[in-house]
């Protein structure tokens, strides 16, 4: 008997203990959202077609900056309220983000299919639809965690199997799936690292793996997306004057 309550007294304490780490990322992801501002850059490794490391700027007020690589192309656009600002090469172009994508227009995010394929523009508008900044992706993502504990000087756990397959049906973080229909997603596996300093999310990493079925095509997948946040605090967004009139 003496035994039993021991053992159950032992994992008690081991619930609580991973309890409060989850509480402790919470707080750090809670106290991100609140800073007036920071910058973040995202990188991939392991997909499909390995982009180009990009580049996000958020406010507290919601205004939104980001840009991506594609070919050796840079695309910038900004985003607030619902309202996007894509840059093209005739100006900037006004964005209804609260609108399902096109037919044909990739789905979210996953490349473009159609006629918009090859259209920076349109791939970026897609990933803005979809956008999570840093501090909302840790909160979403804390919550579709299996367990989390302190492990050295960062914070890991195990994603549910829902959220890894959600994970790699997407493509990518803030990505959609692309066209064809919904792929299927067999053997999801995933893992999310967070590190914490000064009572913020600085930096996490999260790996997904699994086999992607799309139109009878199998595809193995092994993911690692890393993202770091920086210069909370002291972040700038420079606006210009014809982006600002698209998001009105």
């Amino acid at each position: 008997m003496k035994s039993i309550l021991i053992c159950s007294t032992t994992l008690l304490a081991a619930a609580s203990l991973v309890a409060a780490d989850k509480d402790d990322v919470t707080s750090a992801a809670q106290k991100l959202a609140d800073a007036a501002n920071y910058s973040w850059t995202t990188t991939i490794e392991g997909g499909q077609n390995t982009p180009a490391p990009s580049h996000g700027k958020i406010q507290k007020d919601g205004l939104t900056w980001i840009d991506m690589t594609m070919r050796d192309n840079t695309t910038e656009a900004f985003a607030k309220g619902g309202k996007g600002a894509v840059k093209t090469d005739d100006g900037w172009e006004a964005l209804d983000l609260t609108a399902a994508p096109a037919r044909g227009g990739g789905g979210g995010g996953g490349g473009g299919g159609g006629g918009g394929g090859n259209n920076p523009a349109r791939f970026v508008g897609m990933r803005l639809r979809n956008l999570k900044a840093p501090a909302a992706e840790v909160l979403d993502i804390v919550g579709k965690t299996k367990d989390l504990a302190k492990a050295g000087d960062a914070y890991a756990g195990d994603l549910t199997e829902d959220a890894a397959k959600s994970l790699l049906s997407m493509g990518g973080r803030g990505r959609g799936g692309g066209g064809g229909g919904a792929p299927t997603v067999s053997d999801a596996k995933g893992s999310v690292k967070l590190w914490i300093k000064d009572g913020l999310i600085t930096k996490y990493q999260i790996k997904v793996s699994g086999t992607v079925t799309r139109n009878g095509n199998d595809r193995d997948v092994d993911r690692t997306t890393t993202v770091e946040v920086k210069d909370i605090g002291t972040t700038t967004i420079t606006l210009p004057d014809d982006a600002k009139n698209k998001l009105g």
